[in-house]
């Protein structure tokens, strides 16, 4: 089972980008973030004629997620629970089912946070208090599932082309990163990490400043996979080469293949 993350960066912009992509790496499930598009004007047709389901949970210009699927999904649900106020649209969930084992997947697009301090930051820091007692809740259940999507946290200097810029971002502020492992120690593995230990493998670079060129970038796109799911885990990789296509994402996609 090959489930990828990809941040598309808006997807009326990117569809064309995304479809070529979709062809080449034929991921059985990806999960999308950044839709930017309500969900009754999502361009569904051209992804389901290559085989996917479409779940979208979207708003208006802005955020969003998806899950596009091969394989049968099952109890689907919409945002992220532990505030019934929160209309942001930045969590999906379905069970994914392999030919097997059943995979739980969350995708998430994780609340950016600047400019700090100020209300983003604390929006931020309170959404990741909410996704760590979900994943508590995922854990108690002792089957296979993973977090997966663009996390907005850089998780260590190896991470980042240079921290120096970064020092005061809501990407890098020490409070993030210690949200962030306090996730990461309820047992979660990091799978690119337990795949790839080398520093420069990134996954975001900025449109500005020639960041792609210079490989100024920063990896803030992770797959936190359950101990169940991390027995399953055979391979992650980054689809690097996407970013320096023709009006690409500034985000490129990271997938899993699982023995499921």
């Amino acid at each position: 089972m090959k489930i990828a993350s990809f941040n598309i960066n808006g997807i009326k912009a990117r569809l064309p980008a995304l479809l070529q992509w979709l062809e080449e790496a034929k991921p059985d499930v990806a999960l999308l973030q950044e839709i930017k598009s309500v969900d009754e004007n999502f361009p569904r047709e051209p992804i389901e004629d290559l085989g996917y389901q479409v779940e979208t949970h979207g708003m208006k210009s802005f955020n969003g997620v998806a899950i596009l699927s091969k394989l049968p999904l099952e109890d689907i649900t919409r945002g992220l629970p532990g505030d019934d106020e929160d209309i942001q649209a930045r969590w999906i969930e379905a069970t994914v089912m392999g030919d097997k084992q059943a995979v739980r997947v969350c995708g998430l697009y994780l609340p950016n946070g600047n400019p700090t301090p100020g209300p983003k930051y604390d929006y931020k820091l309170s959404w990741m208090k909410r996704q760590y007692a979900r994943a508590q809740e995922l854990m108690a259940l002792e089957e296979p599932f993973l977090m997966a999507g663009d996390y907005n946290v850089i998780p260590q200097a190896e991470d980042c082309w240079d921290t120096k810029p970064w020092l005061e971002d809501a990407l890098y502020l020490p409070e993030t990163r210690e949200a962030y492992r306090k996730l990461m120690n309820l047992g979660f593995t990091e799978a690119f990490r337990a795949r790839n230990q080398a520093a420069m493998n990134y996954t975001f670079w900025d449109y500005q400043a020639g960041a792609w060129n210079k490989n100024n970038g920063i990896r803030i796109d992770h797959f936190l996979l359950s101990p169940q799911c991390a027995d399953l885990l055979q391979d992650c990789q980054i689809d690097r080469d996407t970013r320096g296509r023709e009006k690409p994402s500034d985000h490129v996609p990271i997938w899993v293949e699982l023995d499921a």
